[in-house]
């Protein structure tokens, strides 16, 4: 009993978090500044927030080995990568194609965890992966690099490689060291990489949009992502982004009340295709 109501506050835990990053998508398109620009201020946002709590609840700030330390940082260039292409995703098409195409890490993440931590590979990814695939096919309507969705959809998929990386890279640390920490870390990479920002964008027009800057790095950005980097010490990496693929749906919601955008057939169609093989993987994890 007390083992399954641990396994529910942790499942808990993990789909408040997905709740939470959903908003990004909508957030990220409603942000009238620089890809670059918004996510070097969501970082520093929750550098400063991080750095606050981990202080008050006196975790521990540094590493027991450099090995560990440099794969934190490491871990920060990626999720620096992801965001960039992420919100350059979102910037080209709409809040459905930017979520839809990202949302197909869930199943590179299948496919690389089993690479890159040597363990038992299941051929039922590969059907997956392929049906994936065709969901990202109807995502696009011609594959050609002069249409924009194309290029938004090239940009989302290429995120979602980033970003399953970055989650194989911290589920290694998840089991060691505080969530918090882990993404201070990152956060303080990323803020850092993007310091250049600065000097090359109009800072004048950030006082018109500080409201959802300010929900997007302590809402979003400290908050949900803290808490999926949490629930890695109790998840594989794989389980853990099937189960966040609830958020495009979110996102997709968010984006309809707030943004007035509808997704069009091919999207939905694509879309379908993507959660058949994430909730397929879901229902495959959970029988184990």
């Amino acid at each position: 009993m007390v083992e399954e109501k641990a396994y529910l506050k942790h499942i808990f835990q993990l789909n408040l978090a997905v709740v939470i990053i959903s908003t990004s998508g909508t957030l990220g398109r409603y942000i009238d500044l620089s890809p670059f620009l918004i996510i070097f201020l969501r970082s520093f946002i929750a550098v400063w927030v991080l750095l606050i709590f981990c202080k008050l609840k006196g975790f521990k700030l540094n590493f027991e080995n450099n090995n560990d330390l440099l794969k934190v940082l490491f871990a920060g260039f990626l999720m620096c990568a992801h965001w960039l292409t992420y919100f350059q995703a979102l910037k080209l098409s709409s809040v459905a194609i930017g979520m839809l195409s990202i949302y197909t890490y869930p199943v590179i993440t299948t496919f690389l965890e089993p690479i890159i931590r040597k363990t038992g590979f299941n051929k039922l990814h590969l059907l997956l992966g392929v049906l994936v695939l065709l969901g990202v096919y109807f995502l696009v309507p011609e594959f050609s690099l002069d249409n924009q969705q194309t290029i938004a959809v090239c940009f989302g998929v290429g995120s979602a490689f980033l970003y399953s990386l970055r989650n194989i890279l911290m589920k290694q640390q998840a089991s060691t060291y505080n969530g918090s920490v882990l993404m201070l870390y990152q956060m303080f990479v990323v803020s850092g990489l993007l310091i250049p920002v600065l000097f090359f964008f109009d800072l004048s027009v950030i006082p018109s949009q500080i409201a959802p800057i300010l929900i997007l790095g302590l809402f979003t950005t400290s908050v949900g992502h803290t808490l999926l980097v949490s629930s890695f010490k109790y998840f594989s990496a794989t389980t853990a982004s099937i189960i966040s693929s609830a958020q495009p749906i979110y996102g997709i919601v968010l984006g309809y009340f707030i943004l007035n955008e509808i997704p069009s057939a091919n999207t939905m169609i694509g879309g379908v295709l993507i959660a058949a093989a994430v909730f397929t993987e879901i229902y495959r994890s959970f029988k184990k």
